[in-house]
């Protein structure tokens, strides 16, 4: 039987998140590459599994092989998997109180984190009215999470959570391309990111010839 997960992923795309998200979580995937470059992300095959043509999507064939579940957007594939394998441990019980502080970090880092981050990269002609945004400046956002940190290697229940890779994997992908200059904490925490062996696995992997 096939491996319950298909992953539509290329290593220049959001996609690298998710795959570092089911080696987290020791789960049995394939992995459908794409060339983004090619456009096969556009192509009418991938186009029926997303219709909006970006990645990444996770394809649940579920337990028997039966389904045809599709799961896109990058937190949304990580709070599914997390909660779908809770072996794994990477978001806490629905109904525990480290709950709240993990729902509140996953929306944060592509509700908050990343259009700070875009306003940095791409900055408007003149600035947005106060009231027209839903985010604070990135700045704001750094100190947000590092306070969040202080005295704690991880962002809930000083574990590593999903919430990590989602809000850390995106401070890791910002300092990496020199968009940021980490604090100490922040390096800190970009160092333990960076060396989950999970992670190295999924940045090591490589397309089939």
């Amino acid at each position: 039987m096939a491996s319950r997960f298909l992953l539509h992923h290329s290593p220049k795309s959001r996609s690298m998140g998710s795959l570092w998200l089911l080696e987290e979580a020791a789960a049995p995937y394939e992995v459908q590459w794409h060339d983004l470059e090619a456009g096969t992300h556009k192509a009418p095959g991938f186009l029926a599994v997303n219709p909006a043509g970006k990645l990444p999507a996770l394809v649940d064939r579920g337990p028997d092989g039966s389904w045809n579940v599709v799961v896109t957007e990058a937190v949304a594939i990580a709070a599914y998997v997390a909660d779908l394998l809770p072996a794994a441990g990477l978001a806490p019980a629905i109904g525990t109180p480290e709950r709240a502080a993990w729902q509140f970090w996953m929306a944060y880092g592509p509700g908050v984190a990343e259009p700070a981050m875009a306003d940095r990269a791409f900055p408007r002609a003149k600035p947005a009215p106060p009231m027209a945004l839903g985010w604070p400046d990135l700045s704001t956002v750094l100190a947000r999470i590092e306070a969040a940190l202080d005295g704690k290697d991880w962002l809930v229940g000083n574990r590593f959570t999903v919430a990590d890779l989602t809000v850390g994997g995106l401070l890791a992908y910002m300092a990496m391309f020199g968009m940021i200059q980490p604090s100490p904490v922040l390096a800190r925490y970009i160092g333990a990111i960076d060396a989950r062996p999970a992670r190295q696995r999924a940045l090591a992997m490589k397309a089939p010839a």
